[in-house]
């Protein structure tokens, strides 16, 4: 059952999120999927009857809210977190664009949306969600609050008319390897049209750099130029060879487990247990702090 407890909890959320998002009111309703009216009735605290209870659950879980009913996760300031919060901050505060290719499972993607969801004028895509042009476009119309709906070029238009309004805005393109084709040629087209005005940020593992050495190997129309503009340089956080990387892994791990694992904990057997992945260490921990609280 939703109680009214939960429902506040989810508002004062959300309140909290719009007022770091650096959008007006109507806007985040629209990023959030809310009409801007039972928005303002929502913040005046008028709850009863304005959402279904089923809303209020869905809207916690799209936001990535922690409304107290779970284990909060605490967020620790790993090697690959500093490298990749200071690379966002340098692109939105310069309006330049980078392309970051790593391994996965070293909290790439953890970092980025964190940052997008603290930052003003940052917003965050996931390319494996959104591969089509129309799908990626709307989309991020959508995170931005602008017009989503209506025909495309319409959309378009909207949208880059309202990014060359802001003032220091970032669009962190994570899974950037599963956009096709026609969304590449499109991320290119809007890049572009934004040229100076605002950050972009390319984020993916091994498959975004194999798709572009490979199209520009076959002389793919597009991504040479793609390429270029994102610096000509796939960044990197992970060190070369072998002992150096499970070094490097190994130490991230023991971070995060020291920081979650439920007090007691034998950290190094918990640290061996995930064979270094930090996916592997988040199961567990919540694992065992679900079985802690059982």
């Amino acid at each position: 059952m939703v109680t009214t407890e939960f429902k506040k909890q989810v508002i004062a959320k959300l309140v909290e999120a719009e007022a770091i998002s650096g959008l007006t009111s109507k806007r985040y309703a629209v990023k959030i999927g809310i009409n801007p009216s039972q928005w303002s009735r929502l913040k005046a605290g008028d709850i009863d009857g304005v959402l279904a209870d089923s809303r209020y659950i869905t809207l916690a879980r799209l936001n990535n809210l922690h409304t107290g009913d779970q284990q909060e996760w605490k967020t620790v300031e790993t090697s690959t977190y500093k490298y990749i919060r200071s690379l966002l901050q340098t692109c939105k505060d310069e309006c330049i664009s980078v392309m970051l290719a790593d391994l996965a499972d070293i909290g790439k993607t953890y970092a980025a949306k964190l940052y997008a969801r603290e930052t003003k004028n940052a917003v965050y895509i996931d390319c494996s969600q959104v591969k089509s042009k129309q799908l990626f476009v709307r989309e991020l119309a959508k995170q931005f609050g602008s017009n989503h709906t209506s025909k495309y070029s319409e959309v378009y238009n909207d949208l880059v008319f309202y990014l060359n309004s802001l003032h220091n805005a970032i669009i962190i393109v994570d899974e950037a390897g599963d956009l096709r084709y026609d969304a590449f040629l499109e991320l290119k087209a809007l890049w572009n049209a934004t040229e100076g005005n605002i950050g972009w940020f390319m984020l993916g593992a091994d498959g975004l750099k194999a798709t572009i050495n490979r199209s520009i190997a076959n002389k793919k129309v597009g991504y040479t130029e793609i390429f270029r503009r994102y610096g000509s340089k796939f960044r990197q956080i992970t060190p070369q060879g072998r002992e150096a990387l499970d070094d490097f892994k190994r130490e991230q791990v023991a971070q995060v487990i020291q920081a979650n694992a439920p007090a007691g904990s034998d950290v190094q057997k918990l640290v061996k247990a995930s064979g270094f992945s930090l996916t592997n260490a988040y199961n567990m921990i919540r694992v065992m702090n679900n079985r802690s609280r059982a």
